[in-house]
């Protein structure tokens, strides 16, 4: 099968195309011939090897991707909740990626796609929608009625949990470009910071949540923002507990343990128009275009997914 993988790590020019051998199923697991996947950040940081205590990889040739959007073909013995032709969407197997016309994935990081999405729409949401909740509802405990602030909100993990903060009655308050002010009020923001103009810190304050999505944003801001009894999630600094505690604050590092419940919750919102991913641009399923995606996600100035559509 034709897959986009990388022999060593560097920068996008390491993105290859090459046939490879379809991934051989186990007993709880499904092979997909996929349709679409999508980019996030988490794959241009494995391919330049800057996350490597965390997300190792552990032979070359190397397919990324986490995100599964396709049609299953072939199923595992104890495989249970689908059947091959289902239309389903997930996360791919650790060491199966989903750059390549077929993946494996474990039945229980999967879910149908509801009729009305397509392929495209439903590839750009498993990594991005299942961080959102478990951010917002696992770690942080977000209740009706409450401040948050959302870091980078127009984001592919920040325009999801904008909405899903929307649906739990929060008040919310996020960072985004001038450009993109629009764009998350859309969403449901109910207060925008220009963080090119403002610093969030001089005029934000008494929050319940900090959702930090931001590389290097200085975590004193973070938490000089917080009301009494605040607490801060962070999906990109791993030790954010350790520095909180100086300041005796409740911070934790956002470990996403997804399950199939919450995917198929995920699909209903979709389904019911309660959240809808925005595609920022679609790539074909070739190395240059590949290549091209992963330079536009590095520049951290994209709003939504990037999406890559395997077939047609």
């Amino acid at each position: 099968m034709k897959a986009i993988v990388i022999n060593g790590y560097g920068e996008p020019n390491v993105l290859t195309e090459q046939e490879v051998v379809i991934p051989t199923l186990k007993e709880n697991e499904v092979l997909i011939e996929m349709y679409a996947t999508s980019i996030n950040p988490v794959d241009s940081n494995i391919r330049a090897g800057i996350v490597q205590d965390v997300f190792p990889v552990d032979e070359f040739p190397h397919i990324l991707g986490l995100d599964v959007a396709g049609i299953i073909i072939d199923i595992g013995e104890n495989v249970t909740q689908f059947e091959r032709g289902d239309r389903v969407f997930g996360l791919a197997k650790g060491n199966s990626g989903s750059y390549a016309e077929y993946a494996i994935a474990e039945q229980a990081l999967l879910a149908k796609i509801p009729p009305t999405v397509s392929f495209n729409e439903a590839a750009g949401l498993p990594a991005v929608s299942l961080t959102a909740w478990h951010t917002l509802f696992q770690y942080g405990k977000l209740q009706q009625g409450e401040r948050i602030l959302i870091h980078a909100g127009a984001g592919g993990v920040g325009h999801i949990a904008i909405q899903m903060a929307k649906l739990a009655g929060a008040y919310i308050i996020t960072t985004a470009s001038s450009r993109n002010h629009d764009f998350v009020k859309n969403l449901g923001a109910d207060e925008i910071i220009d963080y090119n103009v403002v610093d969030f810190s001089e005029t934000v304050k008494d929050v319940d949540i900090v959702f930090d999505a931001v590389v290097g944003l200085n975590q004193e801001k973070n938490i000089k923002v917080l009301k009494d009894g605040g607490r801060v999630v962070s999906i990109v600094t791993p030790n954010i507990s350790d520095i909180a505690k100086e300041y005796n604050v409740d911070a934790q590092f956002v470990i996403v343990q997804p399950s199939r419940r919450e995917l198929k919750q995920i699909a209903d919102w979709v389904e019911d128009n309660k959240i809808k991913l925005h595609i920022n641009r679609i790539f074909p399923f070739t190395e240059i275009c590949v290549r091209e995606a992963h330079n536009l996600i590095e520049t951290k100035h994209t709003n939504g997914k990037l999406v890559v559509q395997i077939r047609s």
